[in-house]
């Protein structure tokens, strides 16, 4: 088969595009044909190093992707339309039988951990495979499962948002800030966001965002101060790291909370405990939601009430013109690679 894939860390010139090893199926796994495979920044990290793939290189990227069955495994038939679930977990270790597999012993992703969708076909376990409607296109799909399901997960499991409720959600043009912002809004609370250019602003607005901030120009924890009246919003949801972490718990209201869903500026950051106990912050943190929670998500896109966000496609020999788009913010939404 063709796929895009790299044998070295680096930038988006690290990606080939070229034959690579067939995808076998077995009793538990299928191979599906890809439709389409959306970009994500745990791509960036596992091309650069700063996630190296578990299973060493070369690695095919590609955590989101929706398709056609190839090669049946589980009850699934030849050319059936899927959804892929990204989480892998044994089912048998301690948290697994909690029921929070998210947090299993041997978890991993589709495309991280194992070679995902940068290809014309791929190996997945067939549990992980849902029924694609219809009505939801391959595109549109290929902006769900990852992007759509760690926002849902961090707002309705983990924030526990409420109607009313003010949330800060970082970074609009992100395939999560999108998805964030959507799903504040259907749960009926107000947003603010934050963008990198003002050429963005119009965008965050049309996904349902009240308060836009440039945060190259602006100070977001003075316009929230500002917006909320002095107060402080109820919930941050944050997946930059660093300088933004910190900044972000002085945007919180007492009795707030934030949600780090990610690290993609970097790993690491700092904190001032003084203001999190004085304030009562809960700091929390989730990597995913559930395959049921995707089941609910795909119900609220059929009906009208989400909606995936796609900038734009590339053929996937041009993964690497897609990865550099990603790479120098210009995506507003997701960005996708198509066989």
């Amino acid at each position: 088969m063709k796929a895009a894939y790299f044998k070295e860390h680096g930038g988006s010139d690290k990606i080939v595009y070229g034959d690579y090893k067939d995808p076998v199926a077995d009793g538990q796994h299928a191979v599906v044909r890809v439709r389409a495979c959306a970009l994500n920044q745990v791509d960036m990290l596992l091309l650069d190093g700063r996630f190296p793939p578990p299973e060493g290189l070369p690695h095919v990227n590609g955590c989101e992707v929706t398709g056609t069955v190839e090669t049946p495994a589980g009850g699934l038939k030849a050319g059936q339309r899927v959804i892929v679930f990204p989480g892998f977990s044994c089912g048998t270790c301690e948290f697994c039988l909690r029921g929070e597999r998210t947090v299993c012993l041997r978890y991993g992703y589709l495309g991280a951990h194992k070679d995902g969708g940068y290809a014309e076909l791929v190996r997945v376990p067939a549990a992980n495979c849902l029924p694609l409607p219809e009505s939801i296109s391959f595109e549109a799909g290929a902006a769900l499962p990852l992007a759509f399901l760690t926002s849902w997960h961090a707002l309705v499991a983990k924030a526990e948002l409420k109607p009313g409720q003010t949330v800060l959600v970082q970074a609009a043009g992100s395939g999560v800030g999108s998805a964030a912002i959507q799903i504040a809004r259907l749960i009926g609370a107000r947003v603010m966001t934050t963008v990198g250019s003002d050429d963005k602003i119009a965008f965050a607005k049309s996904l349902g965002a009240e308060h836009v901030v440039n945060y190259r120009t602006q100070d977001f924890v003075e316009e929230a101060k500002a917006w909320t009246a002095k107060r402080g919003v109820d919930v941050v949801i944050e997946h930059i790291g660093g300088d933004t972490l910190e900044r972000s718990t002085y945007a919180l209201t007492r009795l707030g909370t934030l949600v780090s869903i990610g690290s993609h500026d970097t790993h690491w950051g700092k904190l001032d405990l003084r203001h999190v106990y004085s304030k009562n912050l809960r700091i929390v943190g989730t990597n995913l939601g559930s395959i049921l929670e995707l089941r609910t998500i795909l119900d609220h896109v059929v009906r009208g009430q989400l909606t995936p966000v796609v900038d734009r496609a590339f053929p996937l020999k041009d993964a690497r013109a897609a990865v550099q788009h990603v790479l120098d913010r210009k995506n507003k939404g997701k960005v996708l690679v198509i066989p």
